[in-house]
């Protein structure tokens, strides 16, 4: 009885067996089918950019390929018309001692340099509509001297302001606070005005042109001529006019008043009140004495045997 039944569980067991293959038979089918079906989907549907997708990165591409180049044209184009070089830009060289500019060059903003020279064979010219200023400055970036060109005039603001020979040695004028400085052998004025002067001058030397006349004059004030030795006016080849609308005064305090010529003429003289004698009333006076009064004045009196000069003339007495 005991065998019958072990041999009835030793039938069941190898039909359980049986049975469990089967099962795991089944689902080794079911997962290679699924993981066939998972193939064939992934090869239905492969990857990749269709449709609008690809248009547009087909799109964005040939604007690339266009931006690329037109960009190298107008490279091209501008390196053409700039004319750039390995030596500079255009009529702009570079070299090593600065940049060299030919032609007319226009400058919109300020320019700071150390040095400007023009070619050796040519000329420097600064150009502007309005003006050109020219401007030293100092360590603090603080204005020093300046130089402005412009419609109205040229103005110069300076401490001190030079004028030398071309050779550089020698000084020919120099202007500053204390005064003006002229050391040229001649200064010549060409104006058919003649030089204005509104203050006094100091000059050891004033003479005129050649075949010219000199004329100092002041129209509505005093001349005066004042020299610590002495004041001397002469005319070589021609006569000396001195004219006054009132008085002519020559004055010496420690010397003489010397006039040296062969004839002296002093015209328009007053005469004066005089009484002649009865054996000269008949006759006119033909010959004249000169007449100084104590205060200095001039007048004229007949000559006769004896001095008519009368100290208490009325000549005298009005003058």
């Amino acid at each position: 009885m005991f065998v019958g039944f072990l041999h009835f569980n030793m039938e069941q067991s190898a039909t359980l067996d049986i049975e469990t293959l089967k099962i795991t038979q089944e689902q080794f089918l079911l997962a290679s089918q699924s993981l066939h079906l998972q193939r064939s989907s992934c090869s239905a549907y492969p990857g990749g950019s269709y449709g609008w997708r690809k248009r547009c990165l087909y799109f964005f591409l040939l604007l690339l390929v266009v931006t690329m180049i037109v960009n190298l044209a107008l490279t091209v184009w501008i390196i053409k018309v700039m004319n750039f070089s390995v030596d500079g830009m255009g009529t702009l060289m570079l070299n090593e001692d600065g940049i060299q500019l030919r032609g007319i060059s226009e400058f919109l903003f300020p320019l700071y340099v150390n040095d400007v020279q023009s070619q050796w064979d040519g000329l420097l010219a600064l150009r502007s509509d309005k003006n050109v200023t020219l401007n030293a400055r100092n360590d603090q970036d603080q204005v020093t001297s300046q130089l402005t060109v412009g419609p109205e005039g040229v103005d110069a603001m300076c401490k001190r302001l030079e004028v030398r020979s071309s050779d550089g040695e020698k000084l020919l004028f120099t202007a500053d606070e204390e005064g003006l400085v002229i050391t040229t052998e001649r200064v010549t004025v060409t104006g058919s005005d003649g030089a204005v002067f509104e203050r006094s001058v100091e000059t050891p030397l004033i003479h005129a042109r050649m075949l010219e006349d000199l004329r100092l004059e002041s129209p509505t004030r005093s001349l005066s001529m004042e020299a610590p030795k002495g004041v001397e006016v002469s005319a070589a080849n021609g006569f000396l006019k001195v004219f006054s609308q009132k008085d002519l005064q020559l004055e010496s305090t420690e010397g003489e008043i010397f006039l040296n010529a062969a004839t002296i003429q002093l015209a328009k003289l007053p005469l004066g009140d005089y009484r002649p004698s009865s054996s000269a009333a008949s006759q006119d006076p033909l010959i004249y004495e000169l007449c100084v009064c104590p205060s200095g004045k001039v007048y004229l009196a007949p000559a006769q045997s004896s001095s008519t000069c009368q100290a208490m003339s009325s000549i005298c007495l009005w003058s």
